[in-house]
């Protein structure tokens, strides 16, 4: 399906914000497709329902996690990383949507990124009172290219610092269909999501879900 050629989406944006060396917030990017990207994902939850994955000290995350794409992110005790199969349902991801990759890449490219082609797609859910400490999206092979995330559902506070996890933090109010982008310089930057607060969204209700495009491997 041609998403630009069928009109499914728009830039409903303002012009992009730029966070840091690399790094821009796109207000609404995503509104005009924010309905399609709940349907499938609310059809995948049904087969590849989100899961707390572990922490290497073995305790469960507070967010719910699952994946598109060759490869999905798990969470156990030996480690973050990657893997081919969900592992609770021991069988391959399924692919990322293409509608979900032609907006992942052409958000990119207005973040001045061309040729972005992700391999995987993250999904957390945040039910109220979750969170996501600071931390850097390390577990990938392949830092040339950048992180897409896309937010859905009730407000979170986004946190965007530096390399270092005592650079000081920016403090960004996502709502439902922004985009964020990062790379090249900023492509390590520490970066977390403060508590949920009591809220509720007319499409997802009391949850936020954040959709992240990376290059894994």
């Amino acid at each position: 399906m041609d998403l630009f050629s069928e009109h499914l989406f728009t830039q409903e944006q303002s012009m992009p914000v730029k966070l840091g060396e690399g790094a821009y917030w796109l207000p609404s990017l995503a509104l005009s497709i924010a309905d399609m990207l709940w349907a499938t994902l609310t059809e995948h939850f049904k087969t590849y329902p989100p899961q707390q994955m572990t922490t290497p000290m073995g305790y469960k995350m507070s967010v719910r996690t699952t994946s598109f794409g060759q490869y999905g992110w798990v969470g156990t005790t030996d480690g973050y990383g990657y893997s081919k199969y969900n592992p609770e349902a021991n069988r391959p991801w399924p692919a990322i949507p293409s509608f979900f990759l032609e907006f992942a890449q052409h958000a990119a490219q207005l973040a001045g990124y061309d040729n972005f082609a992700p391999d995987t797609c993250l999904v957390n859910l945040y039910a109220i009172g979750t969170k996501m400490g600071l931390h850097q999206d390390k577990d990938e092979r392949d830092f040339t290219q950048p992180i897409v995330s896309v937010s859905l559902g009730i407000p979170a506070t986004f946190l965007f610092g530096g390399t270092q996890r005592t650079d000081k933090t920016i403090k960004i109010l996502l709502t439902h269909g922004d985009v964020v982008v990062w790379g090249g310089a900023s492509r390590k930057s520490y970066h977390g999501v403060n508590i949920i607060k009591p809220n509720r969204h007319p499409l997802l209700g009391a949850l936020r879900c954040n959709l992240t495009f990376r290059k894994a491997c």
